[in-house]
């Protein structure tokens, strides 16, 4: 144990020695949560909709009067009159407006007549978000429109009631729980798979050889180290990205032990798969090289951007044994959801079996020789 020890404690000494190696392992993830928290999942504000009106009559007004309502409400779009529809048809084309209504010849009379008339939607079905936010609340708006005047003593429409268990989440909210496990992830690769490659090519290792210190001992001694690491960083990214968010789950004594659990948990998982894949490399570069690659193919199957239930069969192969979902699927149970340990222990339970699995697979394929 004090072999062991004595390798941890070079490591750390060393890893505070140099503070910016922390900083630049935090420095991603709270980039990624803070530009892309804010960037995606918003809500679509003061899109420019164009309306060509050819009707001009009561009900055509009354779809007027139903835009300038969104207009100062819900702000989802304001209208911006056209006399031309290929004029506004070409417009959405170049992007100078986002959307073009189109209310026809004797729209009016139609209606009146009870003929089934039609309004016509133009979107650029390339940007499909903003098509998207424009078609649902033109239809809300049709909706609307055709609900009768006089209700029915009896109603014979089928109505759904959306019950949310929790408020609205922010993207950004959605996202913490994918910065913090590629915080840690961004610690072992730094502080761990890359000092240890950078320490071997420069001797340090040869030292150690040369001591009685056993291939066990050296291997967990460098993986204790690089867990405390990876622990520090989680809990510093746990605490600002939860400010930043506005989450005050870290407070609730219940839930920062289980964020503990789970950050601990990654690390371990995180640090088994790194010196695993790093245990035979001599090249310095080689896990340079390997950062990209490792970050795309952990992280984006993870489910840390969308849901793994959106993905190809091939893609949730994947994300079936990747660490980092479970690891997201763990801080998303606790920080969004307050599931607690029920919710967490299967995650818990693949995530110190899989470090554990990998550092005793790894210990057996490290060389106690030169």
């Amino acid at each position: 144990m004090n072999r062991m020890m004595a390798i941890v404690e070079r490591e750390m000494r060393k890893f505070f020695r140099s503070p910016a190696l922390m900083m630049v392992s935090m420095t991603l993830p709270l980039v990624q949560l803070l530009i892309l928290g804010n960037a995606f999942g918003g809500k679509i504000r003061n899109a420019r909709m164009a309306v060509v009106d050819y009707d001009g009559g009561s009900q055509a007004l009354k779809i007027r009067e139903a835009f300038d309502s969104i207009a100062v409400n819900i702000r989802t779009f304001t209208t911006v009159p056209y006399t031309d529809e290929q004029q506004a048809r070409e417009d959405v084309r170049t992007g100078r407006v986002d959307g073009a209504v189109i209310i026809p010849k004797q729209y009016s009379r139609r209606v009146l007549a009870g003929d089934s008339p039609a309004i016509g939607l133009v979107v650029d079905n390339t940007d499909q978000t903003m098509s998207n936010a424009l078609a649902a609340e033109m239809q809300s708006l049709v909706d609307a429109l055709n609900a009768p005047v006089i209700q029915p003593k009896v109603v014979q429409n089928i109505a759904l009631e959306i019950v949310e268990l929790y408020p609205y989440i922010e993207y950004m909210k959605y996202l913490l729980a994918g910065s913090i496990t590629l915080a840690i992830y961004v610690s072992v690769m730094i502080g761990g798979g890359m000092l240890y490659i950078d320490d071997k090519a420069r001797g340090v290792h040869e030292g150690y050889l040369a001591t009685p210190i056993t291939r066990l001992e050296m291997v967990f001694g460098l993986n204790l180290a690089g867990t405390i690491k990876a622990v520090l960083s989680g809990v510093s990214l746990t605490v600002i990205g939860s400010l930043m968010a506005g989450l005050g789950v870290i407070f609730n004594p219940v839930s920062a032990l289980l964020l503990m659990l789970l950050i601990l948990s990654s690390s371990i998982a995180f640090n088994g798969m790194m010196f695993l894949m790093m245990v035979r490399v001599e090249d310095p570069l080689v896990p340079r090289a390997m950062f990209g690659v490792l970050n795309t193919l952990l992280f984006f199957p993870s489910g840390a951007i969308s849901p793994v239930a959106g993905f190809p069969k091939w893609l949730q192969a994947i994300a079936t044994v990747d660490p980092f979902t479970y690891a997201v699927h763990g801080f998303k149970a606790v920080l969004l959801k307050d599931g607690g340990f029920t919710a967490i222990r299967f995650d818990l339970l693949f995530l110190f079996g899989f470090g554990i699995a990998t550092l005793l697979l790894a210990t057996s394929l490290f060389k106690r020789t030169l």
